[in-house]
């Protein structure tokens, strides 16, 4: 007897392919939502450094190494031609203003300022003669003076005589008036020749100051040429140490040469160079401080290079007050150049996350303290310790500030 077999339902016919479907749609479904989730990462908590966001003062500064050099370098010339005769001074020996340091020899020199004592030796002979002469001369004018002013004072007599004379009847008028006619004559003549003898003396007088003064002015040069032997006697020009001497005995040097240098250690500047970024913002007066064995010493700036090389630019800053005790020269100091006024802002402590992020994005920690999230962040000013917060962050905000080389591009990072 047949027995009659029941119909199977389709899904039980096609129950692998079914199977098989479903696992491929799992598999798909799963791996589009591990795609559209933030991609994860477990690290070790106890290596990554995190910083707080708070909101406090932020001083914008610059921190950068400066090297002690000496208030004063003074470059030593030769203010005259010659050959090195001896050197005196030794390299890092400490002067006194007008110390020899070395001394020269110019024969040709020399034989010159000889021949100028010589000249100067005759002229002084011709001038005492020419005083002589001006002498004799104002005499024999004093002299002649003497005569016309005598010669002016008979006339003056003879006139009053004749006139008497002619009282008396002795003389006639006709006389009286030729006598009278002589004496305006003589008169007037005697004036002429006591004015010209003033004249005469006057240009004697001139004469004797001209060669006064001539003669002083050889004098005066024949001493510019004596001091010019004293140039070969080269001295330190003030107090100071004898940093180097580039000559050496027997060497032929020319006038204005560079043969010396010293160093004034009286007082100390701080030399350092900046990157060119500050240049616009860098002026002479800005405060500075080194910070040194738990003392605060402060300074300011008094030069600025303004020419770059190599992208950077040199300044020079001094003590305000005190400059350390051991302080030396060569010796390098950390140096905090304030750029602005203290302001109150939202900072995080600087970190190695910078050089990932270029500062446009942090991991910021969730309250749990366990996972850290990707948070896109806007940082406005800087100094060695802190990045200031425009937009991203709020204060009591956790981050991490490690680096994250090994975070690659995960979203979320999940502490261990």
């Amino acid at each position: 007897m047949d027995r009659i077999l029941e119909k199977r339902p389709w899904y039980v016919k096609y129950r692998y392919y079914l199977s098989g479907a479903s696992v491929i749609l799992v598999l798909i479904i799963a791996a589009i939502y591990v795609s559209l989730s933030p991609k994860k990462l477990r690290v070790d908590g106890d290596e990554q450094r995190i910083g707080e966001a708070l909101l406090q003062p932020f001083r914008e500064y610059v921190d950068v190494e400066g090297v002690v050099k000496p208030i004063l370098t003074l470059k030593v010339n030769a203010q005259e031609s010659g050959s090195v005769l001896r050197i005196v001074a030794e390299e890092g020996q400490t002067l006194k203003q007008g110390d020899t340091i070395l001394v020269l020899t110019n024969p040709e020199l020399e034989q010159s300022i000889e021949d100028q004592r010589d000249d100067l030796a005759r002229q002084h002979t011709s001038y005492q003669e020419q005083l002589i002469e001006q002498e004799k001369l104002r005499l024999t004018l004093k002299k002649q003076a003497l005569q016309t002013r005598h010669e002016m004072d008979r006339l003056e007599k003879n006139i009053l005589l004749d006139r008497e004379e002619n009282r008396m009847g002795i003389k006639s008028k006709a006389q009286l008036e030729v006598a009278e006619d002589d004496y305006r004559y003589n008169v007037e003549r005697s004036k002429l020749e006591l004015l010209s003898l003033r004249n005469d003396s006057s240009s004697a007088v001139l004469k004797g100051q001209l060669l006064v003064r001539d003669m002083e002015r050889e004098q005066k040069k024949y001493q510019r040429g004596k001091s010019r032997l004293e140039n070969l006697v080269i001295t330190a020009p003030c107090d100071g140490q004898l940093s180097y001497v580039s000559v050496t005995p027997g060497q032929r040097i020319v006038a204005g040469e560079s043969i010396a240098e010293i160093k004034v250690l009286t007082d100390y500047k701080v030399h350092a160079s900046l990157n060119e970024y500050y240049i616009d913002r860098i002026i002479s007066g800005l405060p500075a401080c080194i910070n040194y064995q738990n003392e605060k010493y402060p300074l300011h700036i008094t030069k600025v290079v303004p020419e770059v090389r190599e992208r950077s630019f040199d300044i020079d800053l001094v003590f305000e007050k005190a400059h350390p005790a051991n302080i030396r020269v060569g010796k390098s100091y950390r140096i905090q150049i304030e750029l602005g006024k203290a302001e109150e802002a939202l900072v995080i402590p600087r970190g190695n996350f910078y050089q990932a992020t270029a500062g446009q994005w942090i991991y910021k920690l969730d309250k749990s303290g366990k996972k850290a999230v990707r948070t896109s962040i806007t940082i406005g000013r800087q100094n060695p310790s802190h990045y200031e917060i425009i937009d991203g962050l709020s204060p009591g905000d956790k981050v991490i500030t490690s680096g994250y080389e090994k975070f690659g591009d995960s979203e979320v990072i999940i502490l261990d």
